[in-house]
């Protein structure tokens, strides 16, 4: 039988003084984190019992859709290059709202995947009951094991975040992330894709995530709190990334704009020279992610490429912040502030990176007097389209 899903453990006594939800939530992250990635790969291994329903409901499909919103589509973009690169999965990510009035022959029988923190979204489930009408299986990614995406879906993989109360999503958009990790894992066994030894060496990586980030969470905070004041007068910000860093800067751009009702953009790095550089200037600072797997010859190529940008943007007259991997001498040099990022594998360190975009996002709204906890206009849940 699966393990019995259980609420992350509490945050330790030493951090429980925090002035909003959105803060505590953060720092929540390392305890959501370990609690889910605990029922999906306990100890670093791989349980076939725990994926089953999900292997059996896809039943050897090729394809797979990810239909999602807002944050929760991010994940599925980050998502979309786990699966395809460790399961060997061709995957394509709709917009929920979309999926419902496309064409029924966009895909051949795909496996549907929807992702919700609540579980009711109402764009959302609309894809899911679509898909069943459609006569497709489906998986729900949820943070509620009792929501109607996950009790309607063919199975359900649930994220333990606990209870989110700050509108902007935070540690049920990390914990989505290692669901997805979690899942590429299990589909390359499954596929045939990948030996047992290699994927349970991906999983004792994936372990290793949430004391990465409680060692980095109060260094971040401080950075980005004394990094604040030269960023609160800005007209947009772009976020920057390549692979599946780009699913990352667009989760910040979307952080910015419902946390400090700032403009933010989130771009691929290669897409900057094809119109949005018009726009950099000194009120017009670049959040790029230049963070590199040096074991990984495709993250050290697109590492390189970011780093040749970085120094055509600072010809250019930008104001460059940048996050990069620990150790690294060369981004500093051509960025104004620089955040660095522990070592991890090219997707895990997805992971990594939206905390410290998460706090900046933070900060930029308490300096601006906002609710942030409850930003103007937005739910929680979106239950009406």
């Amino acid at each position: 039988m699966p393990k019995q899903i259980t609420e992350p453990t509490p945050i330790s006594s030493d951090v429980v003084n925090f002035p909003h939800a959105m803060l505590r939530e953060i720092y929540e992250q390392p305890q959501a984190l370990a609690a889910t990635i605990d029922r999906y790969l306990p100890g670093g291994a791989l349980t076939a019992e725990t994926f089953q329903p999900v292997v059996d409901a896809l039943g050897g499909r090729e394809r797979l859709v990810i239909a999602a919103s807002g944050s929760s589509r991010h994940a599925g973009l980050a998502g979309e290059i786990m699966l395809e690169d460790l399961a060997g999965i061709s995957v394509d990510v709709e917009y929920a709202s979309e999926y419902t009035y496309r064409s029924t022959h966009t895909l051949h029988n795909p496996g549907v995947v929807v992702i919700s923190q609540s579980g009711e979204t109402a764009d959302t489930l609309a894809a899911l009951r679509e898909a069943h009408a459609r006569g497709l299986a489906t998986v729900a990614i949820t943070n509620n094991a009792s929501s109607s995406m996950a009790t309607e879906a063919s199975a359900s993989l649930p994220t333990l975040a606990g209870i989110e109360k700050a509108i902007p999503a935070t540690k049920s958009f990390t914990t989505q992330l290692a669901v997805l990790y979690s899942f590429s894992l299990h589909l390359a066994r499954a596929r045939g894709r990948m030996t047992l030894q290699a994927a349970e060496a991906h999983g004792r990586q994936l372990q290793e995530i949430p004391e990465l980030i409680q060692a980095s969470l109060r260094g971040w905070q401080k950075q980005i709190e004394e990094l604040t004041p030269q960023l609160a007068d800005s007209r947009t910000l772009l976020y920057l990334g390549r692979g599946p860093h780009y699913a990352i800067a667009r989760e910040g751009a979307l952080k910015l704009k419902e946390s400090a009702y700032l403009n933010a953009e989130g771009y691929p790095s290669g897409e900057l020279k094809h119109g949005p550089n018009a726009l950099v200037s000194k009120d017009t600072p670049l959040i790029m992610i230049a963070t590199a797997d040096a074991g990984d010859p495709d993250s050290v190529l697109r590492y390189s490429k970011v780093l040749q940008l970085m120094k055509d943007m600072r010809e250019q007259g930008a104001r460059i912040i940048a996050l990069a991997s620990q150790g690294d001498q060369e981004v500093p040099r051509y960025s104004d502030s620089c955040l660095f990022i522990p070592a991890s594998n090219d997707l895990l360190s997805t992971i990594l990176e939206v905390v410290p975009f998460q706090l900046l996002a933070y900060t930029l709204a308490i300096s601006r007097g906002i609710d942030v906890d409850r930003p103007r206009n937005l739910v929680k849940a979106v239950v009406e389209e």
